[in-house]
């Protein structure tokens, strides 16, 4: 299957499941294999909207903020992806979204 093609599924669950924030995360992954970074962004803060991540979203969404020249915006993910990643008993997560900024 083409990334266009599981584009094109994932959008169809989404349709069918508009409140199910699985279909986003998934398809925030497919955009960021296009380096779709405006569409990663957005399917990753509606994915983010609609569940308590364990961080890992948060770190995407700081990735793809960063390849766009919006460095504060990414700061900003990366910090509530090490707070949540904190919360949820993920250290190591934590630990790499913190030497990502130190090394800023």
């Amino acid at each position: 299957m083409t990334t266009e093609a599981r584009i094109a599924a994932l959008r169809k669950m989404l349709d069918a499941h508009p409140d199910d924030p699985r279909p986003r995360f998934g398809l925030a992954l497919e955009y960021e294999k296009e380096e779709r970074w405006d569409d990663a962004v957005e399917a990753l803060r509606g994915y983010l909207a609609r569940t308590d991540d364990e961080g890992n979203a948060w770190g995407r969404l700081g990735t793809a903020l960063r390849h766009l020249g919006r460095d504060d915006e990414a700061r900003e993910a990366y910090q509530k992806g090490i707070e949540a990643a904190n919360r949820h008993g993920h250290p190591t997560m934590a630990g790499e979204f913190e030497d990502v900024l130190d090394a800023w």
